[in-house]
């Protein structure tokens, strides 16, 4: 077994590397954040001692933890995941990977989206972070020559959309701006319209604190980690965001709370077939000091 420390300050200094590969698989912060976890916690249970390859096995482990999640959110039969391979070539470049991940803007994650869970991995893998088709064999269980046409497939198809995701980044900030109105005005019809039925809503933990720390000045009550549908969701919000600011997140639509012209709390949105499907909020300071925000 390995030293424990000296683990521990390897999965430190490849933590961005991770979370740029698991933010761009999963368009979350929250599930990118939870998939890297996953992939610290198998390295608590042992590695080989013949792994020369740290950064390549944890790679692997967080595009396996990634297909997983991807799988189950298109509501495909779960797959196991496997042993992790014992080695996977990798050039990491922490500042290079978070750069690429930006440059694709959130925007595209619609476009994505409409990709299957394997296209998804292998396009992201190859085209963002220069990984290997022998190298993606591995991760979604298909041949070098299946993975390489899956990712020309997908590939052709985020091309065919890519004159679309400037229209649609727009379409998505007249959805949200529409929300906030709604929000503000304590107009429940206009929330409702505006939501899907299966809306999801995250809260992290910091956002959970500090929505009972201002209760009350009026933040919404996050009492749960998630809150799921339309209703409760809209009376969430009904006569909220009185302080919050529009702001491109990430490239994406988002709102900001500030306080001294610090944000202090970030919303996240996501969009399906004109309405929110999806709204992520973070009070944590790191995380927001690692987002890209636009006033």
């Amino acid at each position: 077994m390995r030293d424990a420390q000296f683990l521990a300050e390897q999965f430190e200094a490849n933590r961005a590397h991770l979370q740029a590969v698991a933010y761009r698989m999963l368009g979350s912060r929250a599930e990118a954040e939870d998939a890297v976890q996953e992939a610290w916690l198998r390295l608590c249970r042992g590695t080989p001692d013949s792994l020369e390859n740290l950064t390549g096995w944890l790679t692997t482990v967080v595009g396996r933890v990634c297909l997983d999640q991807l799988r189950t959110r298109k509501r495909r039969r779960e797959e196991p995941i496997g042993a992790e391979a014992e080695a996977l070539p990798a050039d990491a470049d922490p500042e290079r990977d978070i750069a690429m991940a930006d440059a694709i803007g959130t925007a595209m994650l619609a476009v994505l989206d409409m990709l299957s869970p394997q296209e998804r991995v292998a396009f992201i893998l190859h085209d963002m972070f220069n990984l290997s088709f022998e190298d993606i064999s591995g991760i979604i269980d298909r041949s070098s020559e299946a993975a390489r046409q899956l990712a020309s497939r997908a590939r052709r198809r985020v091309r065919g959309q890519a004159g679309h995701s400037e229209a649609h980044r727009l379409r998505n900030r007249e959805i949200v701006d529409a929300f906030l109105t709604a929000s503000r005005g304590g107009d429940l019809s206009g929330l409702l319209a505006i939501l899907d039925p299966d809306i999801v809503l995250r809260a992290d933990a910091a956002a959970i604190a500090a929505s009972a720390a201002r209760a009350d000045q009026g933040a919404p009550a996050f009492r749960t980690p998630t809150l799921h549908g339309r209703e409760p969701i809209a009376k969430l919000f009904l006569g909220r965001a009185q302080g919050a600011q529009p702001a491109w997140v990430d490239g994406g639509p988002g709102l900001v709370v500030p306080i001294g012209g610090q944000p202090i709390a970030v919303f996240r949105f996501k969009t399906k077939n004109g309405v929110i499907a999806e709204i992520d909020v973070t009070c944590n300071v790191q995380t927001i000091e690692a987002m890209k925000l636009e006033y």
